[in-house]
């Protein structure tokens, strides 16, 4: 399986970044896809290993077949690959592009392991340019009906999963558009959102019911036999401190989610960045996601700020492979305040001690103070380590702790201490015919990991409808 010496013969290649200073002036995909030959090349380095850690629970939450569609990539048998694929990766088209890539980290060559991510894309927008990926119709129907509510990737895994086992599906969004975080969450340079929609309307030419601009509500929700809930983690972590309501103040969610509808309809965003002094607090995804949209607004500056230390920028011995390692990663938004600022936009060890706002109630400024471990072993300001930095735009990008109060009421439920719908059992079964999945039921975590969620909750649903029927 794969060339034995191919991770010999060539170097890991990448999808290169666009020109930083070029890919600014848009919120057009931030990578330049590569050819055949150089994805085949990059394929043929997926050797015959041992034991295949990439498709492990350490490399990939969908199981895929990694080693499997690398060595049909790379013997140019590519609709037999993309099939493969296909066969545990409901949207190879997201994780292609959004996916940490947690199997290349806990591939066998370590940190010069193959790209699996960039195959991955590869194949799943070959097989759309030729024409392979075509509505697949399921042969019968069981005339169970079922709601998903929330079109994030839990919400849409599950749909399509069932909707295949040949359930009659209706995806319940409040939005005006289908995808959750995947259309209004991540900016459109990172996840295009045509990308999106041409999957929406390929599950809408699968029979897949999407119901917009609506609310869940409990008498609606009666006509269906069983109901699964993905509406995610979107309680934003707050900052504890005065003037958090001034004009200029927003969580990153908010201020993501009207960048990309002005994109969507080509207008100016009423939170943009431009000529502001931005200050991102995160330092997560979310938080370098802000760091470039506010770049592409045209920022005046953008600082981001984390409280813990910098990561090392090598693997500790408590951090072993295939772990994912938790060194210091520079991307693509940081990059990009480096290449127009001339440093690194993150500031460490800090917080915000005070926003100071005008007349108006409008941010003008902010005091940060570093932070140190108290002999209690917990972060604690340190005196003395204040400054005052000017700000037109705080951005919280904190986190988040749980699903929304709002959905919780209107459906009677109740999250446990970390805002989750996580049975006491560990499976996604609420009680009755009420489900959980995605990060509402786990808690704020990655693309693929909500993906993997959905499909075992669809899984479950599917097994609760068959022994409650008898069949």
């Amino acid at each position: 399986m794969g060339k034995a010496t191919g991770f010999m013969e060539y170097e890991r290649t990448e999808n290169p970044y666009r020109d930083a200073q070029t890919r600014l002036q848009d919120f057009s995909d931030l990578h330049t896809a590569q050819p055949e030959a150089i994805r085949r090349c990059q394929a043929s380095r997926c050797m015959n290993c041992g034991v295949p850690f990439c498709q492990s629970d350490f490399g990939c939450p969908l199981h895929n077949l990694i080693p499997e569609w690398n060595d049909l990539l790379y013997q140019g048998q590519e609709r037999a690959a993309l099939e493969r694929l296909l066969q545990t990766a409901p949207f190879p088209e997201f994780t292609g592009r959004v996916c940490p890539a947690l199997c290349e980290k806990a591939c066998n060559l370590a940190d010069d392991g193959v790209t699996n991510r960039d195959n991955e894309l590869y194949l799943i927008e070959t097989g759309f340019e030729k024409g392979w990926i075509k509505p697949r119709i399921p042969a019968s129907r069981t005339g169970k009906r079922i709601a998903v509510v929330g079109s994030g990737p839990s919400g849409l895994a599950a749909a399509d999963l069932l909707n295949q086992m040949g359930h009659a599906v209706t995806v319940i969004e409040k939005a005006d558009r289908a995808g959750g975080l995947l259309m209004y969450g991540i900016p459109n340079m990172k996840l295009p959102k045509e990308i999106v929609e041409r999957r929406i309307r390929l599950m809408e030419a699968e029979d897949v019911s999407f119901a917009l601009n609506t609310e869940a509500e409990p008498e609606s929700l009666k006509a269906y036999d069983a109901v699964i809930l993905c509406g995610g983690a979107r309680k934003p972590r707050s900052l504890n401190v005065e003037h958090m309501d001034a004009q200029g103040v927003h969580f990153a969610v908010d201020y993501l989610t009207e960048a990309t509808e002005a994109v969507l309809s080509d207008t100016v965003s009423f939170l943009s960045a431009k000529d502001k002094h931005v200050i991102v607090v995160g330092g997560g995804d979310t938080g370098n996601d802000c760091v470039g949209t506010a770049l592409r607004q045209h920022c005046a500056s953008v600082t981001q700020l984390e409280m813990m230390p910098a990561a090392p920028e090598k693997r500790l011995p408590a951090n072993p492979w295939p772990e994912w390692p938790r060194t210091l990663r520079t991307d693509y938004g940081q990059l990009e305040a480096i290449a127009t600022q001339g440093g690194d936009p993150r500031i460490y060890e800090t917080t915000v001690q005070s926003i100071q706002v005008n007349e108006q109630n409008e941010i003008v400024s902010l005091t940060t103070v570093r932070l140190a471990k108290n002999p209690e072993g917990k972060l604690a300001p340190v005196p003395g380590t204040e400054k005052t930095l000017p700000c037109g735009l705080l951005l919280i990008a904190a986190g988040f702790v749980g699903c929304e109060e709002a959905t919780l009421s209107r459906l009677s439920l109740q999250a446990d201490n970390r805002g989750r719908l996580l049975p006491a059992d560990g499976s996604h079964h609420l009680g009755s015919k009420l489900f959980s999945a995605g990060d509402m039921r786990t808690g704020q975590s990655l693309v693929v990991r909500a993906l993997a969620d959905g499909r075992a909750a669809a899984k479950e649903v599917n097994l609760f409808l068959g022994e409650k029927n008898g069949f």
